[in-house]
């Protein structure tokens, strides 16, 4: 129960120096400065065929930026005025600051196989994506605007075969903003449009959305997402026939729906998409709405992928950690660590776990599993958010179910006669607190670490 862990202000541990739970080709993204004029993306680290060629090198920063030539000399000062411009393979620099979309449109969708680099310095020669150089795609909400896809790059239509990489590094996805509230007090999320006031519903999709043709490769990296209200992914991937994904070191918390969706478009036992999981911190998975039957893990898979799932810190899920009811049957997970989740910390099919019971009932984990444990850990939560987080009251389905009553009405005894459904009272099914604004500014990135070598960590400064 959520009473027995330390308080959520605290922070974590010392920082674990331990650079071996990152690939090489992971400090080589977040540490590489651009060239002048041309790049290719960097590699995830998993298996490689023939490379992409090198793309053209386009330059945006939100503070100097003018006009369309995003050069490193005169940048555009949005992603959206690069998008029309990009080709297989480019690769868009992003320095600090905060991104609204095309005339506020707070959403960005690109179809071409590109890399989004956050996190620089306006002079593009050093790199602190959780500290002094946060780049923050974000919008606002007002009735007409996008409810897209924050940020989506989808290829699987015009590029179905396109073997190169795309790689999103270093993003902050903050979708507070783009949320409705109930009467505007950033306690809860309503879903619904408000024509008269203005008001856009609160989006129902992802923060950071990856959709790919066959044997493409994905990298998402040194990203955190946040206030996000989809009904799958926060971080939502969905591959094709030998495509992989390599997602790690990134920071999903106050979502709902999953934390980390991965999805494929392949149905076929040849060349599955393979998904690796490493060093993510994903906390407070919410419900899809109050009463909600679905939503609310960390991970979540299809069934026909290869998952490794490692050295994560998972928590605070409104129901559990990792959920394979679609019977994933080649999922290894090792090394994570389980807290807070109110109904189980693995799901398969439709037997829920505790980190105990997997050993003897887990039927699709593979012998390299284990080493997953509970914890208590530290972290650097605002406390005041924590305060809201804890005085919530939690809705459940039966609860709702178990308080309609039928009336003896006239019209129900016409229903009745007729064979048709009785109508029951109205039952109240919102909350007063529901997915609360975590607001980005009160949050301490630079203070995120490891715990027992899982989870996120604060990528740090880096210099050209």
């Amino acid at each position: 129960m959520l009473c027995s862990f330390s308080p959520l202000s605290a922070q974590l541990g010392n920082l674990v120096k331990d650079a071996r739970q990152l690939s090489n080709s992971g400090r080589q993204a977040a540490q590489t400065a651009p060239s002048a004029t041309r790049s290719t993306p960097a590699p995830t680290g998993q298996e490689q065929s023939t490379p992409s060629p090198a793309g053209q090198t386009y330059y945006v920063c939100a503070a100097t930026g003018r006009g369309q030539l995003a050069t490193r000399e005169q940048p555009a000062r949005d992603l959206s005025v690069v998008v029309p411009k990009l080709q297989p393979g480019d690769v868009v620099y992003l320095s600090g600051g905060v991104y609204t979309g095309r005339m506020d449109e707070g959403s960005d969708l690109i179809e071409v196989p590109v890399s989004i680099i956050g996190g620089w310095n306006d002079s593009f020669t050093a790199r602190d994506p959780w500290g002094a150089h946060k780049t923050v795609l974000t919008g606002n909400n007002v009735y007409m605007k996008s409810s897209l896809e924050r940020l989506a790059i989808l290829t699987d239509r015009a590029y179905k075969d396109w073997d190169g990489e795309i790689v999103i590094d270093g993003i902050i996805v903050d979708n507070g903003p783009r949320n409705r509230y109930h009467l505007n007090q950033n306690l809860a999320i309503l879903r619904k449009a408000d024509p008269a006031g203005g008001q856009n519903p609160s989006p129902n999709t992802p923060g950071i959305k990856v959709r790919t043709g066959q044997r493409t490769r994905v990298a998402v990296r040194n990203c955190v997402v946040m206030n996000t209200a989809p009904t799958q992914g926060a971080i939502d991937l969905q591959l094709n026939k030998g495509g992989s994904a390599i997602v790690e070191n990134n920071l999903v918390i106050n979502n709902t729906g999953e934390g980390i969706m991965c999805k494929t478009n392949w149905h076929s036992p040849d060349a599955p998409p393979r998904f690796l999981l490493r060093n993510n911190t994903i906390l407070f998975s919410w419900k899809y709405d109050p009463i909600g039957s679905f939503g609310g893990n960390a991970i979540m898979m299809d069934g026909n992928t290869v998952m490794t799932i490692e050295h994560n810190l998972l928590g605070f899920g409104d129901f559990g950690g990792v959920n394979n009811v679609k019977q994933c049957k080649a999922l290894t997970l090792a090394n994570n660590v389980f807290f807070g989740h109110k109904a189980y910390d693995y799901k398969e099919y439709n037997t829920k776990m505790g980190l105990a019971d997997t050993e003897d009932y887990a039927q699709y984990l593979t012998p390299q599993s284990g080493g997953n444990t509970t914890a208590t850990p530290l972290l650097p939560i605002p406390k005041s958010w924590s305060e809201i987080y804890l005085s919530r009251r939690d809705i459940s389905r039966e609860e709702v179910d178990a308080s309609v009553t039928v009336s003896n009405s006239g019209e129900n005894q016409v229903r009745g006669i007729l064979g048709l459904p009785l109508q029951g009272n109205a039952v109240k099914t919102d909350a007063e607190i529901f997915l609360p604004l975590l607001p980005l500014a009160d949050l301490n990135l630079q203070a995120f670490q490891r715990h027992n070598g899982a989870g996120c960590q604060n990528p740090g400064l880096t210099t050209r």
